[in-house]
Protein backbone atom coordinates (compact mmCIF):
# COMPACT_ATOMS: atom_id res chain seq x y z
CA UNK A 1 0.00 0.00 0.00
CA UNK A 2 1.27 3.12 -0.96
CA UNK A 3 2.02 6.18 1.87
CA UNK A 4 -1.01 8.04 1.27
CA UNK A 5 -3.29 5.18 1.17
CA UNK A 6 -1.61 3.79 4.94
CA UNK A 7 -2.43 7.54 5.67
CA UNK A 8 -5.67 7.78 4.86
CA UNK A 9 -6.45 3.80 6.46
CA UNK A 10 -4.97 5.58 9.90
CA UNK A 11 -7.02 8.46 9.68
CA UNK A 12 -10.34 6.64 9.17
CA UNK A 13 -9.60 4.34 12.21
CA UNK A 14 -8.68 7.18 14.47
CA UNK A 15 -11.88 8.74 14.01
CA UNK A 16 -13.79 5.67 13.82
CA UNK A 17 -12.19 4.74 17.35
CA UNK A 18 -13.36 8.43 18.50
CA UNK A 19 -16.87 8.21 17.39
CA UNK A 20 -16.89 9.65 14.21
CA UNK A 21 -17.37 8.83 10.55
CA UNK A 22 -15.10 10.52 7.84
CA UNK A 23 -15.89 10.18 4.29
CA UNK A 24 -12.99 9.96 1.37
CA UNK A 25 -12.82 13.33 0.41
CA UNK A 26 -12.16 15.32 3.81
CA UNK A 27 -10.03 12.06 5.01
CA UNK A 28 -7.85 12.61 1.39
CA UNK A 29 -7.89 16.19 2.25
CA UNK A 30 -6.31 15.46 6.07
CA UNK A 31 -3.63 13.17 4.45
CA UNK A 32 -2.19 15.54 2.40
CA UNK A 33 -2.15 18.08 5.21
CA UNK A 34 -0.46 15.28 7.32
CA UNK A 35 1.87 13.87 4.61
CA UNK A 36 4.85 16.44 4.92
CA UNK A 37 4.88 15.63 8.70
CA UNK A 38 6.98 12.43 10.40
CA UNK A 39 5.17 9.17 11.71
CA UNK A 40 5.29 10.85 14.76
CA UNK A 41 3.98 14.52 14.37
CA UNK A 42 1.11 12.68 12.58
CA UNK A 43 -0.14 10.63 14.97
CA UNK A 44 0.15 13.98 17.11
CA UNK A 45 -1.79 16.24 15.00
CA UNK A 46 -4.26 13.31 14.54
CA UNK A 47 -5.00 12.95 18.27
CA UNK A 48 -5.15 16.64 18.57
CA UNK A 49 -7.69 16.91 15.51
CA UNK A 50 -9.89 14.36 16.88
CA UNK A 51 -9.87 15.96 20.37
CA UNK A 52 -10.90 19.30 18.67
CA UNK A 53 -13.68 17.99 16.25
CA UNK A 54 -15.24 16.56 20.02
CA UNK A 55 -15.30 19.95 21.44
CA UNK A 56 -16.95 21.15 18.45
CA UNK A 57 -20.46 19.76 18.87
CA UNK A 58 -21.26 18.24 15.76
CA UNK A 59 -24.47 17.92 14.42
CA UNK A 60 -24.06 13.58 13.36
CA UNK A 61 -21.38 12.00 13.54
CA UNK A 62 -19.67 12.50 9.94
CA UNK A 63 -16.82 14.74 9.84
CA UNK A 64 -16.39 17.02 6.87
CA UNK A 65 -13.45 19.01 5.14
CA UNK A 66 -14.55 22.40 7.14
CA UNK A 67 -15.01 20.62 10.69
CA UNK A 68 -11.30 19.97 9.82
CA UNK A 69 -9.78 22.77 8.86
CA UNK A 70 -11.48 25.35 11.91
CA UNK A 71 -9.84 22.00 14.35
CA UNK A 72 -6.29 22.79 12.44
CA UNK A 73 -6.82 26.44 12.35
CA UNK A 74 -7.62 26.22 16.32
CA UNK A 75 -4.79 23.96 17.39
CA UNK A 76 -2.58 26.88 15.66
CA UNK A 77 -4.26 29.14 17.46
CA UNK A 78 -2.88 28.30 20.50
CA UNK A 79 -2.16 30.89 23.00
CA UNK A 80 -4.28 33.78 21.03
CA UNK A 81 -7.44 34.84 21.23
CA UNK A 82 -10.89 34.12 19.03
CA UNK A 83 -10.42 35.55 15.36
CA UNK A 84 -6.19 36.40 16.27
CA UNK A 85 -4.09 34.24 13.43
CA UNK A 86 -0.45 34.76 13.01
CA UNK A 87 -1.02 34.42 9.21
CA UNK A 88 -3.94 35.18 6.87
CA UNK A 89 -4.79 36.13 3.23
CA UNK A 90 -7.54 38.09 2.80
CA UNK A 91 -9.74 38.24 -0.25
CA UNK A 92 -11.01 41.51 -2.07
CA UNK A 93 -14.71 40.24 -1.61
CA UNK A 94 -14.43 39.61 1.75
CA UNK A 95 -12.75 43.25 2.74
CA UNK A 96 -15.18 44.73 5.21
CA UNK A 97 -16.39 48.03 3.95
CA UNK A 98 -17.45 51.43 6.02
CA UNK A 99 -18.88 54.43 5.68
CA UNK A 100 -17.93 57.72 7.12
CA UNK A 101 -21.16 59.09 9.49
CA UNK A 102 -20.81 63.02 9.45
CA UNK A 103 -23.00 63.26 12.11
CA UNK A 104 -20.57 61.16 15.12
CA UNK A 105 -17.55 61.73 12.85
CA UNK A 106 -15.97 58.49 12.38
CA UNK A 107 -16.49 55.46 10.27
CA UNK A 108 -19.27 52.84 10.88
CA UNK A 109 -19.86 49.48 8.83
CA UNK A 110 -21.74 49.79 5.64
CA UNK A 111 -25.04 47.93 5.95
CA UNK A 112 -26.06 48.05 2.35
CA UNK A 113 -25.53 45.23 -0.01
CA UNK A 114 -22.87 44.50 -2.10
CA UNK A 115 -23.21 43.81 -5.74
CA UNK A 116 -21.06 43.24 -8.99
CA UNK A 117 -23.63 44.40 -10.73
CA UNK A 118 -25.07 47.21 -9.27
CA UNK A 119 -27.57 50.13 -10.44
CA UNK A 120 -26.53 53.10 -11.75
CA UNK A 121 -26.28 54.97 -9.05
CA UNK A 122 -23.53 52.96 -7.84
CA UNK A 123 -21.42 54.86 -10.00
CA UNK A 124 -21.79 58.06 -8.89
CA UNK A 125 -21.79 56.51 -5.20
CA UNK A 126 -18.53 55.03 -5.42
CA UNK A 127 -16.56 58.59 -6.01
CA UNK A 128 -18.50 60.09 -3.74
CA UNK A 129 -17.28 57.77 -1.04
CA UNK A 130 -13.91 57.83 -2.05
CA UNK A 131 -14.32 61.65 -2.14
CA UNK A 132 -15.82 61.88 1.34
CA UNK A 133 -13.22 59.84 2.72
CA UNK A 134 -10.34 62.45 1.25
CA UNK A 135 -12.43 64.91 2.55
CA UNK A 136 -12.90 64.04 6.35
CA UNK A 137 -8.85 63.66 6.07
CA UNK A 138 -8.21 66.84 4.23
CA UNK A 139 -10.88 69.43 6.34
CA UNK A 140 -8.42 67.85 9.67
CA UNK A 141 -5.05 68.91 8.52
CA UNK A 142 -3.08 71.70 9.86
CA UNK A 143 -3.24 73.56 6.36
CA UNK A 144 -7.19 73.76 6.31
CA UNK A 145 -8.51 73.25 10.29
CA UNK A 146 -9.92 76.86 11.49
CA UNK A 147 -7.10 79.31 12.47
CA UNK A 148 -6.84 80.12 15.84
CA UNK A 149 -5.23 83.39 16.43
CA UNK A 150 -2.15 82.98 17.16
CA UNK A 151 0.69 85.76 17.08
CA UNK A 152 3.49 82.32 16.40
CA UNK A 153 1.76 80.88 13.48
CA UNK A 154 4.15 79.24 11.39
CA UNK A 155 2.34 78.64 8.36
CA UNK A 156 -0.95 80.25 6.57
CA UNK A 157 -4.07 78.98 6.86
CA UNK A 158 -6.09 77.82 3.80
CA UNK A 159 -10.25 78.26 3.38
CA UNK A 160 -11.18 74.91 1.47
CA UNK A 161 -14.38 75.99 -1.31
CA UNK A 162 -16.51 73.44 -2.47
CA UNK A 163 -17.82 74.25 -6.64
CA UNK A 164 -20.99 75.39 -5.36
CA UNK A 165 -20.05 77.98 -3.09
CA UNK A 166 -17.45 78.89 -6.34
CA UNK A 167 -19.96 79.25 -8.66
CA UNK A 168 -22.28 81.32 -6.35
CA UNK A 169 -19.88 84.10 -6.46
CA UNK A 170 -18.34 86.13 -9.45
CA UNK A 171 -14.78 86.01 -8.20
CA UNK A 172 -12.43 84.74 -5.10
CA UNK A 173 -8.78 85.72 -5.39
CA UNK A 174 -7.53 82.44 -3.07
CA UNK A 175 -9.23 79.81 -4.02
CA UNK A 176 -8.37 75.86 -2.98
CA UNK A 177 -10.73 73.26 -4.08
CA UNK A 178 -10.70 69.54 -3.68
CA UNK A 179 -11.98 67.60 -6.05
CA UNK A 180 -11.79 65.03 -8.97
CA UNK A 181 -9.84 65.79 -12.10
CA UNK A 182 -11.77 64.78 -14.67
CA UNK A 183 -12.61 65.88 -18.52
CA UNK A 184 -16.12 66.88 -18.98
CA UNK A 185 -15.26 67.78 -22.47
CA UNK A 186 -12.53 66.49 -25.27
CA UNK A 187 -9.25 68.29 -24.13
CA UNK A 188 -10.90 70.27 -21.10
CA UNK A 189 -9.91 70.02 -17.48
CA UNK A 190 -12.72 70.45 -15.05
CA UNK A 191 -12.50 69.85 -11.17
CA UNK A 192 -15.67 68.07 -9.97
CA UNK A 193 -17.12 67.37 -6.36
CA UNK A 194 -20.32 66.41 -5.72
CA UNK A 195 -21.85 69.88 -5.63
CA UNK A 196 -21.03 70.54 -9.61
CA UNK A 197 -17.85 71.06 -11.66
CA UNK A 198 -15.87 74.35 -12.85
CA UNK A 199 -13.40 74.43 -15.49
CA UNK A 200 -9.18 74.58 -14.96
CA UNK A 201 -7.29 76.98 -16.33
CA UNK A 202 -3.36 74.88 -16.02
CA UNK A 203 -1.57 76.78 -18.30
CA UNK A 204 0.49 78.85 -15.41
CA UNK A 205 0.03 75.82 -12.98
CA UNK A 206 3.30 74.90 -10.34
CA UNK A 207 2.65 70.78 -10.03
CA UNK A 208 3.51 69.16 -6.69
CA UNK A 209 4.43 65.30 -6.65
CA UNK A 210 2.79 62.74 -8.10
CA UNK A 211 1.47 61.61 -11.24
CA UNK A 212 -1.51 63.98 -12.36
CA UNK A 213 -4.39 62.32 -14.09
CA UNK A 214 -7.58 62.06 -14.88
CA UNK A 215 -9.81 60.06 -12.11
CA UNK A 216 -7.42 61.10 -9.12
CA UNK A 217 -8.48 63.63 -6.75
CA UNK A 218 -6.50 66.67 -6.37
CA UNK A 219 -6.17 70.07 -4.31
CA UNK A 220 -6.85 72.95 -7.08
CA UNK A 221 -5.30 76.05 -5.67
CA UNK A 222 -5.70 79.54 -7.54
CA UNK A 223 -7.69 82.41 -8.55
CA UNK A 224 -11.28 82.21 -9.58
CA UNK A 225 -12.84 84.50 -11.94
CA UNK A 226 -15.26 84.60 -14.89
CA UNK A 227 -16.47 81.15 -14.31
CA UNK A 228 -13.06 79.74 -14.42
CA UNK A 229 -10.32 78.75 -11.54
CA UNK A 230 -7.16 79.84 -12.86
CA UNK A 231 -4.92 77.44 -11.09
CA UNK A 232 -1.69 78.72 -9.82
CA UNK A 233 -0.77 75.00 -7.93
CA UNK A 234 -2.10 71.97 -8.28
CA UNK A 235 -1.53 69.04 -5.27
CA UNK A 236 -2.71 65.73 -3.79
CA UNK A 237 -5.01 65.79 -0.46
CA UNK A 238 -2.38 65.70 2.41
CA UNK A 239 -1.36 62.28 3.60
CA UNK A 240 -2.23 61.38 7.19
CA UNK A 241 -0.40 58.72 9.17
CA UNK A 242 -2.25 55.60 9.75
CA UNK A 243 -2.38 55.86 13.25
CA UNK A 244 -4.09 58.99 13.32
CA UNK A 245 -7.09 57.22 10.54
CA UNK A 246 -7.08 54.31 12.69
CA UNK A 247 -8.69 56.25 15.61
CA UNK A 248 -11.74 57.32 13.60
CA UNK A 249 -12.60 53.39 13.23
CA UNK A 250 -12.06 52.87 16.68
CA UNK A 251 -11.48 49.18 17.04
CA UNK A 252 -13.27 47.74 14.78
CA UNK A 253 -11.38 45.49 12.49
CA UNK A 254 -11.20 47.70 9.18
CA UNK A 255 -8.28 46.02 7.59
CA UNK A 256 -10.27 42.14 7.09
CA UNK A 257 -10.37 38.19 8.33
CA UNK A 258 -11.72 36.47 11.37
CA UNK A 259 -11.32 39.08 13.81
CA UNK A 260 -13.82 41.06 15.44
CA UNK A 261 -11.03 43.83 16.63
CA UNK A 262 -8.23 44.99 14.82
CA UNK A 263 -5.00 43.18 15.18
CA UNK A 264 -3.05 45.84 14.93
CA UNK A 265 -4.06 46.52 18.54
CA UNK A 266 -2.91 42.55 19.82
CA UNK A 267 -0.03 42.70 22.49
CA UNK A 268 0.61 38.66 21.59
CA UNK A 269 0.86 39.00 17.73
CA UNK A 270 3.44 41.92 18.51
CA UNK A 271 5.75 39.83 20.87
CA UNK A 272 5.48 37.32 17.95
CA UNK A 273 5.85 39.43 15.16
CA UNK A 274 9.06 40.74 17.46
CA UNK A 275 10.65 37.41 18.32
CA UNK A 276 10.29 35.46 15.10
CA UNK A 277 13.26 37.61 13.56
CA UNK A 278 13.32 34.80 10.55
CA UNK A 279 10.54 35.05 9.60
CA UNK A 280 10.23 36.35 5.76
CA UNK A 281 7.68 36.81 2.70
CA UNK A 282 8.97 36.47 -0.27
CA UNK A 283 7.30 38.08 -3.87
CA UNK A 284 7.83 37.15 -7.64
CA UNK A 285 5.54 39.09 -10.24
CA UNK A 286 4.82 37.86 -14.00
CA UNK A 287 5.74 34.17 -13.11
CA UNK A 288 5.08 32.41 -16.66
CA UNK A 289 5.01 28.94 -16.27
CA UNK A 290 5.22 28.26 -19.58
CA UNK A 291 9.06 29.65 -20.04
CA UNK A 292 11.05 26.62 -19.37
CA UNK A 293 13.86 28.78 -18.06
CA UNK A 294 11.37 30.07 -15.24
CA UNK A 295 10.47 26.79 -13.86
CA UNK A 296 14.17 25.87 -13.44
CA UNK A 297 14.55 29.10 -11.30
CA UNK A 298 11.63 28.28 -9.70
CA UNK A 299 12.98 25.05 -8.49
CA UNK A 300 16.66 26.39 -7.10
CA UNK A 301 13.78 29.05 -5.28
CA UNK A 302 12.45 26.47 -3.41
CA UNK A 303 15.09 24.30 -2.86
CA UNK A 304 17.23 27.11 -1.24
CA UNK A 305 14.08 28.10 0.74
CA UNK A 306 13.53 24.55 2.23
CA UNK A 307 16.17 25.22 4.90
CA UNK A 308 14.58 28.48 6.06
CA UNK A 309 10.79 28.15 4.99
CA UNK A 310 9.67 31.76 4.54
CA UNK A 311 5.92 32.20 5.83
CA UNK A 312 4.70 32.35 2.46
CA UNK A 313 5.47 32.63 -1.22
CA UNK A 314 3.34 34.95 -3.19
CA UNK A 315 3.78 33.88 -7.21
CA UNK A 316 2.11 36.75 -9.07
CA UNK A 317 1.06 36.25 -12.86
CA UNK A 318 0.32 36.10 -15.63
CA UNK A 319 0.94 32.14 -15.54
CA UNK A 320 1.16 31.75 -18.85
CA UNK A 321 0.75 33.25 -22.61
CA UNK A 322 -2.89 33.70 -23.51
CA UNK A 323 -2.78 31.60 -26.10
CA UNK A 324 -2.26 28.50 -24.24
CA UNK A 325 -5.39 26.37 -23.24
CA UNK A 326 -6.73 25.79 -20.53
CA UNK A 327 -5.78 22.25 -20.19
CA UNK A 328 -2.19 23.36 -20.96
CA UNK A 329 -2.42 25.57 -18.30
CA UNK A 330 -3.36 22.95 -15.44
CA UNK A 331 -0.68 20.67 -16.42
CA UNK A 332 1.91 23.54 -16.14
CA UNK A 333 0.13 24.21 -12.33
CA UNK A 334 0.65 20.45 -11.78
CA UNK A 335 4.28 21.13 -12.77
CA UNK A 336 4.96 23.58 -10.55
CA UNK A 337 4.01 21.45 -7.73
CA UNK A 338 6.17 18.56 -8.76
CA UNK A 339 9.09 21.26 -8.15
CA UNK A 340 8.45 21.06 -4.56
CA UNK A 341 8.71 17.37 -4.50
CA UNK A 342 11.98 17.13 -2.08
CA UNK A 343 10.97 20.31 0.03
CA UNK A 344 9.01 18.32 2.32
CA UNK A 345 9.85 21.46 5.35
CA UNK A 346 9.00 24.07 2.51
CA UNK A 347 5.55 22.52 1.76
CA UNK A 348 4.93 21.84 5.54
CA UNK A 349 5.51 25.36 6.81
CA UNK A 350 5.18 27.69 4.12
CA UNK A 351 2.03 29.12 1.93
CA UNK A 352 2.00 28.93 -1.83
CA UNK A 353 -0.22 31.80 -2.52
CA UNK A 354 -1.56 32.35 -6.76
CA UNK A 355 -2.28 36.33 -7.75
CA UNK A 356 -3.85 36.43 -11.03
CA UNK A 357 -3.04 39.35 -13.71
CA UNK A 358 -5.46 40.69 -16.59
CA UNK A 359 -4.38 37.93 -18.71
CA UNK A 360 -4.92 34.68 -16.82
CA UNK A 361 -8.26 32.84 -16.94
CA UNK A 362 -10.82 33.14 -16.22
CA UNK A 363 -12.64 36.52 -15.19
CA UNK A 364 -13.03 39.73 -16.88
CA UNK A 365 -10.17 42.43 -17.22
CA UNK A 366 -12.04 44.01 -13.99
CA UNK A 367 -10.82 44.85 -10.70
CA UNK A 368 -11.02 42.96 -7.96
CA UNK A 369 -10.63 40.20 -10.13
CA UNK A 370 -11.13 36.75 -9.10
CA UNK A 371 -9.11 33.59 -8.33
CA UNK A 372 -7.60 31.15 -10.54
CA UNK A 373 -10.16 28.25 -10.82
CA UNK A 374 -9.99 26.30 -8.30
CA UNK A 375 -10.38 23.19 -11.71
CA UNK A 376 -7.09 24.31 -12.59
CA UNK A 377 -5.02 23.87 -9.87
CA UNK A 378 -5.76 20.54 -8.42
CA UNK A 379 -3.01 18.49 -9.27
CA UNK A 380 -0.44 21.93 -7.70
CA UNK A 381 -2.91 21.26 -4.07
CA UNK A 382 -2.47 17.34 -3.79
CA UNK A 383 1.55 18.70 -4.13
CA UNK A 384 1.20 21.42 -2.48
CA UNK A 385 -1.71 21.13 -0.08
CA UNK A 386 -0.79 25.19 1.68
CA UNK A 387 -1.52 26.59 -1.98
CA UNK A 388 -4.18 29.35 -1.43
CA UNK A 389 -5.67 31.15 -4.48
CA UNK A 390 -6.18 34.96 -3.93
CA UNK A 391 -7.84 37.53 -5.78
CA UNK A 392 -6.78 40.71 -7.30
CA UNK A 393 -5.75 42.94 -5.62
CA UNK A 394 -5.62 40.87 -1.90
CA UNK A 395 -4.86 41.34 1.51
CA UNK A 396 -2.22 39.70 4.00
CA UNK A 397 -2.18 39.96 7.76
CA UNK A 398 0.87 39.06 9.55
CA UNK A 399 0.72 39.08 13.23
CA UNK A 400 0.20 43.21 13.62
CA UNK A 401 1.19 43.98 9.86
CA UNK A 402 -0.83 44.60 7.26
CA UNK A 403 0.17 43.62 3.16
CA UNK A 404 -1.85 45.21 0.59
CA UNK A 405 -1.16 43.20 -2.92
CA UNK A 406 -1.98 44.20 -6.32
CA UNK A 407 -0.76 42.94 -9.83
CA UNK A 408 -1.53 45.42 -12.35
CA UNK A 409 0.65 47.94 -14.34
CA UNK A 410 0.19 50.55 -12.24
CA UNK A 411 3.68 52.16 -12.74
CA UNK A 412 3.17 52.10 -16.17
CA UNK A 413 -0.59 53.20 -16.15
CA UNK A 414 0.00 55.90 -14.24
CA UNK A 415 3.14 57.36 -16.54
CA UNK A 416 0.85 56.57 -19.88
CA UNK A 417 -1.92 58.83 -18.40
CA UNK A 418 -0.34 62.04 -16.66
CA UNK A 419 -1.00 65.54 -17.46
CA UNK A 420 2.31 66.14 -16.14
CA UNK A 421 4.88 63.88 -16.14
CA UNK A 422 7.43 64.28 -13.07
CA UNK A 423 10.98 64.02 -12.16
CA UNK A 424 12.26 60.97 -13.38
CA UNK A 425 15.23 60.73 -11.28
CA UNK A 426 12.55 60.13 -8.40
CA UNK A 427 9.63 57.92 -10.32
CA UNK A 428 9.22 55.73 -7.35
CA UNK A 429 8.99 58.89 -4.93
CA UNK A 430 6.10 60.31 -7.29
CA UNK A 431 4.56 57.30 -7.71
CA UNK A 432 4.49 56.30 -3.64
CA UNK A 433 3.24 59.65 -3.23
CA UNK A 434 0.38 59.45 -5.65
CA UNK A 435 -0.91 55.92 -3.99
CA UNK A 436 -0.72 57.07 -0.53
CA UNK A 437 -2.31 60.84 -0.87
CA UNK A 438 -5.14 59.20 -3.08
CA UNK A 439 -5.19 56.04 -0.50
CA UNK A 440 -6.62 54.44 -3.36
CA UNK A 441 -4.67 51.23 -5.52
CA UNK A 442 -6.70 52.72 -8.59
CA UNK A 443 -6.32 56.62 -9.08
CA UNK A 444 -6.88 56.74 -12.68
CA UNK A 445 -10.26 56.82 -14.88
CA UNK A 446 -12.27 53.63 -14.84
CA UNK A 447 -11.37 53.56 -19.22
CA UNK A 448 -7.50 53.11 -17.98
CA UNK A 449 -8.52 50.65 -15.13
CA UNK A 450 -11.98 49.23 -14.90
CA UNK A 451 -13.16 48.50 -11.49
CA UNK A 452 -16.65 46.96 -10.08
CA UNK A 453 -18.32 50.18 -8.50
CA UNK A 454 -19.51 48.38 -5.51
CA UNK A 455 -16.36 46.58 -4.79
CA UNK A 456 -14.25 50.45 -5.09
CA UNK A 457 -13.89 49.94 -0.98
CA UNK A 458 -11.58 46.67 -1.73
CA UNK A 459 -8.96 48.84 -3.52
CA UNK A 460 -8.78 51.06 -0.53
CA UNK A 461 -5.22 52.11 1.45
CA UNK A 462 -6.85 53.91 4.20
CA UNK A 463 -5.76 53.62 6.83
CA UNK A 464 -2.43 53.54 5.21
CA UNK A 465 -1.15 49.90 5.72
CA UNK A 466 2.93 49.21 6.36
CA UNK A 467 3.48 47.44 2.92
CA UNK A 468 2.15 48.14 -0.60
CA UNK A 469 3.36 45.36 -3.16
CA UNK A 470 2.58 46.03 -6.64
CA UNK A 471 3.38 43.60 -9.54
CA UNK A 472 4.33 45.50 -12.25
CA UNK A 473 6.96 44.69 -15.31
CA UNK A 474 8.57 47.78 -14.80
CA UNK A 475 11.81 48.54 -12.84
CA UNK A 476 11.77 47.33 -9.39
CA UNK A 477 12.17 49.84 -6.28
CA UNK A 478 10.96 49.80 -2.85
CA UNK A 479 10.49 53.72 -0.53
CA UNK A 480 8.64 54.74 2.34
CA UNK A 481 6.55 57.32 3.01
CA UNK A 482 4.52 58.31 6.37
CA UNK A 483 5.62 54.86 7.72
CA UNK A 484 4.13 52.78 4.74
CA UNK A 485 6.47 51.01 2.35
CA UNK A 486 5.59 50.92 -1.54
CA UNK A 487 7.10 48.16 -3.43
CA UNK A 488 7.29 47.16 -6.98
CA UNK A 489 8.57 43.76 -7.60
CA UNK A 490 9.31 44.04 -10.98
CA UNK A 491 9.33 41.21 -13.51
CA UNK A 492 10.41 37.93 -12.37
CA UNK A 493 11.41 36.94 -16.31
CA UNK A 494 12.96 39.96 -17.69
CA UNK A 495 15.02 41.24 -13.96
CA UNK A 496 17.56 38.17 -14.52
CA UNK A 497 15.30 36.01 -11.85
CA UNK A 498 15.39 38.14 -9.08
CA UNK A 499 12.64 39.11 -6.23
CA UNK A 500 11.80 40.82 -3.21
CA UNK A 501 11.58 39.09 0.32
CA UNK A 502 10.04 40.96 3.10
CA UNK A 503 11.14 41.09 6.68
CA UNK A 504 8.34 41.85 9.28
CA UNK A 505 10.46 41.59 11.99
CA UNK A 506 12.23 44.95 10.73
CA UNK A 507 10.05 45.94 8.21
CA UNK A 508 12.51 45.67 5.83
CA UNK A 509 12.87 44.82 1.68
CA UNK A 510 15.59 42.79 0.45
CA UNK A 511 16.47 42.05 -2.94
CA UNK A 512 17.66 38.92 -4.17
CA UNK A 513 18.31 36.74 -7.11
CA UNK A 514 18.93 33.51 -8.69
CA UNK A 515 22.21 33.28 -10.04
CA UNK A 516 23.38 31.76 -13.11
CA UNK A 517 25.71 29.15 -11.57
CA UNK A 518 23.59 27.73 -8.58
CA UNK A 519 23.30 24.32 -9.39
CA UNK A 520 19.96 22.23 -8.42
Amino acid sequence: MDEIGALKKRIFTAFKLSGFAIRSDPCLFLANELLSFDPEEREKWITLITENIQTQKLNSINVEQHHIETAINDINRVGLDSGETVFSLINAFDVPRFEYCKQRKKFVPYTGTTEFLPTAEKKTKYLKDRYTLLFQKTIRHELFSPAIECTTAKFKKFKLYTVETLLSTSKVTEAVVLGLLTQLTEGKFYIEDPTGAVPLDLSNARYHSGFFCEGCFVLAEGKYQDGVLQVAGLGFPPPEPAQSSRAFFGTQNSWGGDSKNLLKYSQRLLEIERANTEATIVFLSDVRLDNPLVMEKLKLLFLGYDDCPPIAIVLMGPFAKPDNNLYKLKQLFQDLGELANTCDRLKKQTDLILVPAAEDPAAPNILPRAPIPEALVGGLKQKWPRTKLATNPCRLQYCTQQIAICRADLVTKLCRNTYHFPDVEHLEDHFARTLICQGHLAPVSPIVLPIFWDYDSAMSLYPLPDLVVIGDPSQPFCTTQHECTILNTGSFIKSKFSFKVYVPSTKSVEDSEIPDDMEA
